[in-house]
């Protein structure tokens, strides 16, 4: 029963993800229904060299929270999953890989092992980020000791071959390893007497040459807000209005960064792009920070710098004899009208003393929530024991040119996300993948993007077997998709039937519907039951239901829900659980202080009101007394 309410979990991330799906083959579609677009097929061979630095970035922000620092699967996220992370870092994994098999699995995702694709990455960011992966097995003296070997056994040989993206993006370790034994019509074999320590510093050497280890990240397509962007060096003199500093759109070509006389130190330098049409103030302040990785590989970067510099007239700011040790990240940061505006991560790279930051932007300022386009919108009803969770997924952008600001209504509902009538709201998150919000003390704050923000909102309604939902929008919605267990159906003049689709092996009643308008409020009866109920289950359904859920979809990478909202949720769960006498709430002391510091920091989030948060801590530390 775990198993297969494990695999339903990474069918509904799927759906969130946006995966294509298809119809059971005895369902006749629906009239008007069009069929999900084919998967394209993949080009398994990157445009240009993958760039190993903008990868290093790449995994920083978006990997090593569940593969760890160093590759080894022992990210804080990836320890809590279930699953075994593939630790990569380790020669045994990363050599019977290939480029393009990481590849594919980057840009698809693994869903039966909860990882989802990473959309928000274009095609060579992946490959970067890939390339850095491969990496992590390898040290600098391996791959210098594979060059010495490969020119000293085969002085004559070219590296055409290696350098060909087609071929190497196929290759795994094993194969260069093989090649290097026994050749091919390209290659003469020249490792026949080697031992197995040179002929793996052989094949990592060939495998570095078809990467980009230069500090230039001209070369990789331009893309907003990626890390490669942020983490590229820079001229050392102060970009004037003809010049664009590197890591933008513009830059094409890369100045030799500046050699300073103190060792170890450099310059950090970036802009500001006022597009507000208000001049900034005379002592506009700037503040830069330092990050390290921690040595505890689960814990992620660590403070451990802050400056604050004042921003020249035309816009610049620059922060010199800023210490510069390898790998540090930098950012920079302003406050502009109540808003938290960052720049992109910056990485120090091997040799370089100069730095340049993306361009922090800032844009004029509105509350006006009807410029935001919401493309999609969600509806999963899951079945508890005594209740019912509606999720609500929300997929929307600000195609404006000005940052809305949304203030939260009673310091936690979302103006223009209406959960449906009758619920208790539980909360909500961002997804994995959104565009970031700003930081705001009002609520949040919508910079303008071409790209999706994503919102997961979390209700529960008690548990009937015939009951209404009216589901109110405030903002247009363009499609709508309601997502109901095998078994439970729904009437409605607004839905279209789209029958019981079936998604890797789960069957779902789906409906949907088409350009909502503002202010309408949609309404379906649901009635029925689940064909899989807690009758065939050992576990309780509210444990199995709600819990893995909230567990999946804050683990699987989609929603990524705070550790916070989980640990209350289950807490929650537990109680129900030992009410009806099936397991006693906590285990350990231990455990209900955890519980209660997760309370506590859901309270300060603002994701949970006074009233509830003053209840649940009353209990918490009722049972806490008794334990002591």
């Amino acid at each position: 029963m775990k198993l297969r309410r494990i695999i339903f979990l990474a069918v509904l991330i799927t759906i969130l993800s946006a995966c294509n799906f298809t119809l059971a083959e005895d369902v006749t579609p629906p009239p008007g229904y069009v069929a999900p677009t084919p998967l394209p097929t993949l080009v398994l061979s990157p445009a240009l060299p993958p760039n190993v630095e903008s990868g290093r970035a790449i995994y920083a922000e978006k990997c090593a929270a569940c593969h760890g620092e160093t590759g080894l699967g022992d990210g804080e996220q990836g320890i809590q999953l279930g699953v075994t992370v593939p630790a990569f870092g380790l020669p045994e994994v990363a050599q019977s890989a290939s480029p393009a098999g990481w590849f594919t699995t980057v840009t698809r995702g693994r869903m039966d092992r909860f990882m989802p694709p990473f959309a928000s990455l274009n095609d060579q960011e992946r490959w970067d980020v890939v390339a850095y992966a491969l990496t992590l097995h390898m040290t600098e003296e391996q791959i210098e000791a594979g060059r010495e070997i490969f020119e000293t056994k085969c002085a004559d040989c070219s590296t055409e071959f290696f350098e060909d993206q087609t071929r190497m993006s196929a290759l795994t370790g094993v194969d260069l390893a093989r090649l290097v034994r026994q050749g091919n019509e390209s290659v003469p074999a020249f490792g026949a007497d080697l031992s197995d320590d040179e002929l793996w510093a052989a094949a990592a050497y060939l495998r570095s040459l078809s990467f980009d280890y230069s500090l230039d990240q001209a070369q990789a397509p331009a893309s907003t807000s990626t890390p490669e962007a942020a983490s590229a060096p820079a001229d050392a003199r102060t970009p004037s209005a003809d010049e664009t500093p590197v890591g933008t759109e513009q830059a094409s070509t890369q100045a030799e960064p500046t050699t300073v006389t103190r060792e170890g130190f450099g310059s950090v330098s970036g802009s500001v792009d006022n597009q507000t049409g208000a001049d900034l103030p005379s002592d506009f302040k700037v503040t830069l920070r330092g990050y390290d990785h921690s040595s505890d590989p689960s814990a992620g970067p660590q403070e451990v710098f802050s400056q604050e510099a004042t921003v020249n007239e035309d816009g610049t700011y620059r922060f010199e004899n800023v210490e510069m040790p390898l790998s540090r990240l930098f950012i920079s940061e302003v406050e502009f009208d109540g808003i938290t505006v960052q720049s992109d991560f910056g990485i120090v790279k091997e040799g370089v003393s100069s730095l340049t930051l993306s361009p922090l932007v800032l844009h004029e300022m509105t509350d006006d929530i009807s410029l935001l386009a919401m493309d999609e919108v969600r509806l999963f009803l899951d079945y508890g024991n005594t209740d019912i969770q509606v999720y609500g997924v929300y997929s929307f952008r600000n195609p404006s040119d000005k940052t809305i600001v949304v203030e939260l209504k009673d310091g936690t509902e979302i103006p223009f996300i209406r959960t449906p009538e009758g619920t208790i709201s539980m909360g909500y998150e961002a997804l994995q993948d959104s565009e970031p919000f700003a930081n705001t003390d009002k609520g949040l704050a919508i910079p303008p993007s071409d790209g999706s923000y994503g919102l997961i909102a979390f209700t529960t309604v008690p548990k009937q077997d015939e009951f209404e939902v009216a589901q109110p929008f405030e903002l247009p919605v363009s499609n709508l998709s309601v997502f109901l267990p095998e078994g439970v159906t729904a009437e409605s003049a607004a839905l279209i039937d789209g029958g019981v689709q079936n998604i890797q092996n789960f069957n779902f009643q789906v409906y949907t519907a088409e350009n909502v308008e503002a202010g309408e409020t949609v309404r379906f009866n649901v009635s029925g039951v689940p064909e899989e109920t807690s009758e065939t289950s050992s576990e309780p359904a509210a444990s199995t239901t709600n819990r893995n859920l909230l567990v999946g979809a804050g683990l699987l990478g989609i929603a990524f829900i705070v550790a916070g909202a989980w640990l209350y949720m289950r807490d929650r769960n537990r109680i129900e659980e030992k009410e009806e006498g099936k397991e006693d709430e906590f285990d350990s002391s231990e455990n209900v202080l955890d519980a209660i510091l997760a309370l506590d920091d859901l309270h300060r989030a603002k994701k949970i009101s006074d009233e509830a948060y003053q209840k649940r801590r009353t209990e918490l530390k009722e049972i806490l007394k008794g334990m002591i």
